[in-house]
């Protein structure tokens, strides 16, 4: 039971980052829909070019109004590489010390 919260510990800031991310791209995909809509007065929405869009749109809100989000992740990867680091050079100074 320990092993899994860890591990949702581990993966929190990127379901909060991602979730966040996915958010912003339905609301603005909402919005492009709604306003082209409302402009064309047709009932028929093209597929790819609101998607496009609406992929620019929530790519700048997100570096906008995501950078906390973004920060606490990349924390969470910095110190998982530096763990990782860390291991990897205990292993590499234990075989340099059986090889003398």
């Amino acid at each position: 039971m320990a092993d899994t919260a860890n591990y949702a510990g581990r993966v929190k800031e990127f379901v909060v980052y991602t979730a966040a991310r996915l958010v912003i791209f339905l609301v603005a995909y909402g919005l492009v829909v709604g306003i082209y809509l409302v402009v064309s007065g047709s009932d028929q929405i093209p597929l790819i070019w609101p998607f496009l869009v609406a992929v620019v749109i929530s790519a700048v809100a997100s570096v906008l109004f995501l950078r906390r989000q973004r920060e606490a992740f990349a924390m969470v990867v910095q110190r998982r590489a530096q763990r990782a680091h860390t291991r990897f050079e205990q292993a590499r100074s234990k075989e340099d010390e059986q090889e003398r």
